[in-house]
């Protein structure tokens, strides 16, 4: 997740995809927060985003979105190892995905900021999950901090909408796969600590009226608090059982939004 180019393939594979049919359907402190990477708009280079950018740009000009999902390559799984549960799930939503992997915080920023991607739409709900792919690079308070600033641009373009926030999921810390003690199965001192951490500060965006701040994370781990390759293909991204646990888990906070 953490390297722009990790599935080439699968970029290619959503580009298609959105440009056929996707969505159709259904102080002092903040100066410092400022000059982490995390929260300054960057956009990519690599072709394969620049793609998907546009094609994002031509899905918002159709309209008809009440809800948005935006953030990496975790939400741009729902037209892959997740097709099946987005339309047997989502389907009555008019949803669009606006996931793209390997994007980090900075990287979202831009497409909504300098790259309007959202022209176009007034989705009624945003959900927003993003994050992951800075956190081998940046602190959990530069992180929050990125979130946050994607959030407050949110909220200036989109008023109207209400947004939740998703914690960020669980996912294997720096141990190598052969290295870990249960074969297919990180243990719960083999996580990373960090998002946790991020979520933490990630509740405190919660105002009990536009934003919402929900951490799923516990449901996509075992009893011992491990985290299988059943639900997560590599520890990051999930399974079609993933998928699940995530619609189970967002269904009646996202129908409740809608109301």
């Amino acid at each position: 997740m953490f390297t722009i180019h990790r599935r080439p393939a699968a970029i290619l594979f959503a580009v298609a995809v959105c440009l056929l049919s996707f969505g159709t359907g259904g102080s002092g402190q903040d100066k410092a927060a400022d000059d982490t990477s995390a929260v300054k708009p960057a956009e990519r280079q690599d072709l394969g985003a620049k793609q998907m950018h546009a094609a994002f740009q031509s899905r918002a000009k159709k309209g008809n979105v009440d809800v948005l999902f935006l953030g990496d390559g975790i939400t741009q799984g729902w037209i892959e190892a997740g097709g099946k549960v987005w339309t047997t799930r989502f389907g009555a939503w008019n949803a669009a995905n606006f996931g793209l992997d390997g994007d980090r915080t900075q990287h979202v920023l831009w497409r909504i900021k300098d790259g309007k991607e959202l022209d176009g739409i007034d989705p009624k709900v945003i959900v927003l999950l993003v994050g992951t792919s800075n956190l081998v690079s940046n602190s959990a308070d530069d992180v929050a901090a990125g979130v946050k600033a994607i959030v407050t641009e949110l909220r200036g373009q989109k008023p109207k909408a209400k947004i939740l926030l998703l914690g960020i999921f669980p996912r294997k810390g720096g141990k190598e796969e052969a290295d870990l003690k249960t074969p297919n199965v990180a243990a719960a001192d083999e996580l990373n600590p960090k998002p946790k951490q991020v979520n933490a500060k990630l509740a405190k965006l919660d105002d009990g009226q536009a934003v919402t701040f929900l951490d799923i994370g516990d449901k996509f781990l075992d009893a011992s608090g491990g985290l299988s390759k059943a639900v997560m293909s590599d520890y990051v991204h999930l399974t079609e059982q993933g998928y699940t646990i995530w619609a189970d888990a967002i269904s009646k906070p996202v129908e409740e939004l809608l109301k």
